[in-house]
């Protein structure tokens, strides 16, 4: 499993309750996280290339007396794929959380919180089943002593709270477009073509997204209203193409709905001048 993003000391603190499971050096105190909302509540859509920064809120009630440091002690949101006893994947903040005092008690305080989950293709999405429903889990970490590269001696104690809510994570599509001949002759055939493709998470790439239907759509000139045309079903390497009769001016494209693991996506209209 790759090193955790929140902060050097807590990575060692999570790395080696996974892998030696030390026993926690005092009681796990009970945190309880709510409200926790991801990314606004819209899916998460990742392309190859570009990191995407993902805001995730919640309240967090712990006990009075627990000082959450961010040196030793931390506390936070992550998100993982799979379950807690064995996560396929998981995405977590690199900059600790910001949280501000909401309410008190003789023995709780509660907290209005919120952080930035970063979403590198390169480094955190691996493969295709990464594009699916991931979890959100609270987390607690208390860690002690000393890590260098020549001395390792450590006290963790570490809990997950998991299934807090849901979100789900897409694949970024692309769809092209181009209508020949340029310009068209009224009453003449016109070929529209394009390709949608969508990431692809082990080479980094898009790739073609085959046997899905994307619409033909027109926006004749001087109007501001896309109309669909017709449905047309992706080839090979996501190939579309079809034939219509040129009437007036103005502009073509594909648009794709999306799937559940597939991000929707529409082509930059392509204009074509009739005579």
């Amino acid at each position: 499993m790759r090193k955790l993003a929140i902060g050097t000391a807590l990575s060692g603190a999570l790395a080696l309750a996974g892998i030696a499971a030390p026993a926690a050096s005092a009681a796990t105190p009970n945190l309880v996280f709510s409200d926790v909302t991801v990314n606004k509540g819209k899916a998460i859509v990742v392309g190859t290339t570009k990191t995407v920064t993902v805001p995730v809120t919640y309240t967090m009630t712990r006990p009075a007396d627990l000082v959450i440091d961010n040196k030793k002690t931390f506390a936070a949101v992550m998100l993982y794929r799979g379950t807690l006893k064995s996560l396929d994947n998981e995405l977590d903040p690199e900059v600790m959380p910001t949280c501000t005092t909401t309410s008190t008690t003789d023995t709780t305080v509660t907290e209005s919180c919120s952080e930035n989950i970063p979403v590198d293709p390169t480094d955190y999405l691996y493969e295709a089943a990464d594009a699916t429903t991931w979890k959100a889990a609270g987390l607690y970490a208390h860690f002690d002593g000393t890590v260098s590269d020549d001395f390792l001696s450590t006290e963790s104690d570490v809990a997950i709270w998991g299934n807090l809510t849901t979100v789900k994570v897409q694949r970024a599509a692309k769809l092209t477009v181009n209508a020949t001949p340029e310009p068209a002759v009224y009453g003449k055939t016109l070929t529209v073509k394009g390709a949608l493709t969508r990431a692809n998470w082990e080479t980094n790439k898009y790739s073609g997204y085959t046997g899905q239907q994307a619409v033909l759509q027109f926006r004749a000139a001087g109007t501001s209203t896309y109309k669909d045309v017709k449905a047309v079903t992706s080839g090979t390497a996501g190939a579309l193409s079809t034939t219509v009769k040129a009437t007036k001016s103005g502009y073509f494209r594909y648009v794709f709905a999306g799937t559940a693991t597939t991000a929707a996506a529409k082509a930059t209209g392509d204009y074509v001048k009739v005579n």
